[in-house]
């Protein structure tokens, strides 16, 4: 039977469905009580979001170690000139660039447990390599070598989202983890301040962090491999009816939790979809202003007439000042159900902060201040990155679908990191006029690309509202039927965007 041009069709077909999956789904939606939904989501934090929230806490501390090693003399010990400190970071982008779509196929089709797992030791090892560099070719044989390992760390976390949390506590988990970027910036920075006190031993203080660092990632990521299971279906550490419970509970997502079969069609739809390169838009003109603001945050604040040691804990102010963004933006949407309008409010400090340090001269201790409060809030635009992230997570159905708008929105989140260090120049220090001229570019497109992506997916789910009032069933459909059956958000028109 044919209704409107979509198949009316009342059960499940399960030859679209997963095996693994098919296992512990039912034909249609089990109603779960809400203790039984809380106990749940307690065993699943505790096994899944813990170690997404350290691992991203590891990775943003691996990141942050050569901002704070920069003025821990290792651009003197390396011998380092020119641009040669930005392509440090450079290089790191560019190998996740080669990397992005190569790592997204695999995290589709192997225990993306394991997979983590394996990945975190090797860029620990990685990391344990900086120690011994001695010049820029090292340095950035080690750098890309790091970008490659970490590629699938922010991707692995998008897929567990989705695969183990509603669509209305996804935004609330991925920025639980993204926000350990703050996090690394508050220890970092008492870290970094600890080491920076060793002046004796074989071992410079730059070194000691590189070679710290990465041992704990090493012992960490044996602690994942043994502690976090790679799906619902494989967790042995649940009851076989949890599982089922667990599965039955992502049913109203209606994005699927896992399919290792490749599916053409929605590849290509992915890349027609206006979605994908809004999000790539949102990637860009975030992460360039932001891969810029990291790397050179100790250099910035040293530019304000700081010491060392004062800058070293300055950049824990930094930090609290991050998680404060973050967890306020996910407060604002979790009250008001508006992700898209909460961004663009956190996108106004930023142009605020940047104006300031465009403008303003430092002349005593007041502007001193004020201006290392201005280059804080700057970094207000953190809650646009975070939120679209979570919206990926929340919008895309079908797996190869939500794996190619994964590997090309991060592409693009790798396009503006690796340029982001660059429009910082050397002659320009320490003022960066043209750097920051380029942040207010990116902030204005920024606006631009959030406030279409808010009309077409209005646009697009008035189309669905208007299936439903034309008598199409399936637009309708309260037990979700369809939820495990591969679909994209284009070809189950009772899916609805959430905006």
């Amino acid at each position: 039977m044919e209704s409107g041009g979509y198949a009316v069709k009342k059960i499940t077909d399960f030859d679209r469905v997963d095996g693994e999956v098919a296992k512990y789904a039912s034909d249609v939606k089990i109603v779960i009580d809400e203790a039984t939904n809380r106990r749940l989501r307690r065993l699943i934090d505790r096994r899944v979001l813990a170690i997404m929230i350290f691992t991203y806490f590891l990775q943003a501390l691996d990141k942050g170690t050569l901002s704070f090693a920069s003025i821990m003399g290792i651009q003197k010990d390396t011998k380092l000139h020119g641009q040669q400190y930005s392509w440090l970071t450079t290089c790191i982008y560019i190998a996740i660039l080669i990397v992005e779509y190569p790592t997204n196929w695999i995290i589709q089709r192997v225990p993306i447990a394991k997979y983590l797992s394996i990945n975190i030791m090797l860029w620990g090892m990685t990391l344990m390599c900086h120690a011994a560099c001695k010049n820029f070719t090292s340095l950035v044989t080690v750098r890309t070598l790091l970008g490659i390992f970490e590629a699938c760390c922010q991707p692995s976390f998008i897929l567990l989202s989705s695969m183990w949390y509603l669509r209305e506590e996804q935004a609330a988990t991925v920025s639980y983890w993204y926000m350990m970027n703050g996090a690394q910036q508050v220890v970092g920075g008492l870290l970094a301040y600890c080491f920076t006190l060793l002046h004796r031993g074989p071992l410079k203080s730059w070194q000691a962090l590189f070679i710290s660092y990465g041992g704990v990632a090493i012992l960490w990521g044996l602690f994942v491999m043994y502690w976090m299971p790679d799906s619902p279906m494989r967790a042995k550490c649940f009851s076989e009816e949890d599982k089922h419970l667990m599965v039955e509970r992502v049913r109203v997502n209606q994005t699927g939790i896992q399919n290792r079969r490749f599916r053409k069609e929605q590849m290509w739809e992915a890349f027609k979809d206006h979605q994908t390169w809004c999000y790539c838009g949102i990637a860009i003109f975030t992460t360039l202003p932001t891969s810029g603001l990291g790397a050179f945050a100790n250099i910035i604040i040293t530019g304000f007439k700081f010491t060392v040691l004062q800058t070293q804990l300055l950049a824990m102010v930094l930090g609290f000042y991050i998680i404060i963004v973050l967890l306020s933006s996910v407060w604002l949407v979790k009250k008001y159900h508006q992700n898209l309008l909460v961004m663009l409010a956190f996108v106004i400090p930023s142009f605020i902060g940047t104006i300031v340090l465009m403008t303003v001269v430092n002349h005593d201790k007041a502007t001193q201040v004020g201006l290392l409060i201005s280059y804080y809030i700057t970094l207000s635009f953190w809650s646009a990155q975070t939120l679209s992230l979570s919206m990926i997570s929340r919008n895309i159905a079908g797996q190869t679908k939500k794996s190619t708008v994964v590997a090309t929105n991060f592409v693009a989140w790798a396009v503006g990191n690796a340029i982001g260090p660059q429009v910082f120049l050397t002659w320009n220090a320490p003022r960066y006029f043209i750097a920051f001229a380029v942040h207010l570019v990116c902030y204005s497109l920024l606006v631009v690309v959030i406030l279409y992506l808010r009309w077409y997916l209005r646009h697009e789910n008035s189309k669905r509202e208007a299936l439903v009032q034309a008598g199409i069933q399936e637009a309708n459909d309260r037990q979700y039927v369809h939820a495990f059956e591969d679909l994209t958000d284009k070809e189950n028109p009772n899916f609805r965007y959430v905006f």
